[in-house]
């Protein structure tokens, strides 16, 4: 079996969600049993919880938190379901965050392709998920996010099978959305290597946070998050000048107070001569929010390519692996 590269998993992308929505299984739970969700999971397993649990808060009756942890938040108890997700099943935090969710009596469903969690699983009788394997983890974010998005939805009596099927069926012709993120690519082209601050509204923190995971792990640059309004409290004084940045501007257009926050940032940002791309205001439907992080995936590639960077290799991630390895 051939190597899964990023460029396969992006182009096959489609793939991934129309495999859940095949494959999903139904839990049975229904939010009205439970005080609390708590979505449990790091890295490229984790980033599915963030952004599945901002496409859901508007319609979710009961408080729903992501934590990328060793140790579940003190209020989880008999009435907390957990959901813990591990692409490789083996990720530390997210066993260590399993033997407290069971010690505390908490409901908990899992995800994962295999490995120590699964094993727990089956014998703990816990449902747990399935993903396919052969992927890197941040390659699999089709499959966690839209069984997460699954998941919510049938806890809350929501149906968002539609707008998966309509959003695998947008992805299976891509090259819009490829073409985008060349001009994206482009525009900060002689200024690849500094680093990205993607500037976001609340309803698409998590997507900024996914693209800038994908700029670290892919193409081995800096990237960071600042969110409006808060940050129109304090790092907005910073911009007294030109950085050595490449600006996104993601805003939603939900609320129009924070459009005009973003109006004002983006004429400071160009009156200062940043390079800055701003997406356009288009809500945060789970097409669109699936349509963005297709788009900054590419991007990242399109990044890693122009930086030299091996996309493949997370050589100082395994390092530290190495490393807490030795000092069980």
């Amino acid at each position: 079996m051939s190597e899964i590269t990023h460029e396969i998993s992006l182009d096959n992308f489609h793939h991934q969600i129309n495999w859940v929505l095949k494959n999903y299984c139904p839990h049975g739970l229904k939010s009205t049993a439970f005080n609390q969700v708590v979505i449990g999971g790091l890295g490229g397993s984790g980033i599915g919880g963030r952004i599945a649990r901002l496409a859901m808060i508007s319609k979710f009756p009961i408080p729903v938190e992501v934590f990328s942890s060793y140790e579940l938040p003190g209020y989880a108890d008999s009435k907390t379901l957990v959901i813990l997700c591990s692409y490789s099943g083996n990720t530390e935090e997210t066993l260590a965050m399993y033997a407290e969710a069971k010690s505390k009596g908490c409901r908990m469903i899992c995800m994962a392709s295999s490995g120590k969690i699964m094993q727990q699983a089956q014998q703990d009788q816990i449902p747990c998920y399935l993903i396919e394997t052969g992927y890197q983890p941040r390659m699999t974010l089709g499959y966690s996010l839209s069984t997460l998005l699954l998941m919510l939805a049938e806890l809350s009596g929501n149906n968002v099978t539609d707008e998966l099927k309509s959003t695998a069926n947008m992805l299976l012709d891509n090259g819009k959305l490829k073409e985008e993120a060349h001009k994206i690519t482009d525009l900060f082209g002689k200024t690849i290597n500094h680093k990205f601050v993607v500037v976001c509204d609340p309803d698409f923190e998590a997507v900024a946070v996914r693209f800038c995971q994908q700029i670290q792990e892919n193409a081995k640059g800096e990237s960071f998050v600042t969110v409006l309004p808060e940050a129109n409290h304090n790092v907005i004084e910073s911009y007294q000048e030109k950085h050595d940045t490449n600006f996104i501007l993601l805003n939603s257009g939900n609320n129009t107070r924070t459009n005009l926050r973003f109006e004002f940032l983006n004429r400071l940002l160009t009156e200062k001569h940043n390079l800055v791309y701003s997406f356009p205001e288009s809500g945060s439907g789970i097409q669109r929010l699936f349509e963005i992080i297709h788009i900054l995936d590419w991007v990242s590639i399109y990044a890693s390519n122009l930086r030299r960077a091996n996309n493949m290799r997370v050589d100082i991630i395994m390092r530290l692996k190495g490393f807490l390895d030795s000092v069980k």
